[in-house]
């Protein structure tokens, strides 16, 4: 606490201005931010390893976690890096949804959960991928990618854009 004089020469304690800190919707900015740049590096990753890997055979058929854990343990590289990459996003995505709870913004909670129910879907994808080498799978994981994305730029859209105070025009 900080003391001033009033003006009838009386200190009078004041509270301390209150610091900023990366709540609310400074955290969900943050955390779109991070995951557009993440999604942005796995859609590349993933482009790259439909392009020039191909899943050995002995890795073809099992479920989802068997599949994410054949392609970590058996490569090859960029499609374990692709592997992992994913599974960062789905931490992420989870921990994004958390944030926009938190900051209490119906369109974030909305475009979060959108976003995480894309890299689920993605992920679910990758491992049909993984599983049965088909194209169709790689397609899908690749749209999926591209809303969780969009979800993402949405967030930073309209974080960009300027507050309105109730009482000021254009709110």
């Amino acid at each position: 606490m900080h003391e001033t004089a009033g003006t009838s020469g009386i200190s009078v304690a004041r509270r301390p201005e209150p610091r900023l800190r990366a709540g609310g919707d400074e955290a969900v900015r943050r955390s779109s931010l991070g995951l557009a740049v993440a999604l942005l590096v796995q859609f590349a990753l993933g482009l790259a390893v439909n392009l020039y890997v191909t899943v050995p055979a002995r890795d073809h058929g099992g479920g989802v976690l068997a599949a994410a854990g054949r392609a970590l343990a058996n490569g090859p590289a960029s499609l374990a890096v692709h592997a992992g990459l994913g599974l960062l996003l789905l931490l992420g995505s989870t921990a994004l949804v958390v944030r926009a709870v938190v900051a209490r913004t119906e369109v974030f909670v909305v475009t979060s959960v959108v976003s995480l129910l894309a890299v689920l879907g993605a992920a679910a994808s990758g491992a049909a991928f993984v599983n049965s080498g088909n194209s169709g799978a790689s397609l899908g994981m690749g749209l999926l990618t591209a809303l969780a994305l969009l979800c993402q730029i949405v967030n930073l859209f309209r974080l960009s854009t300027p507050h309105h105070a109730p009482d000021q025009p254009g709110h």
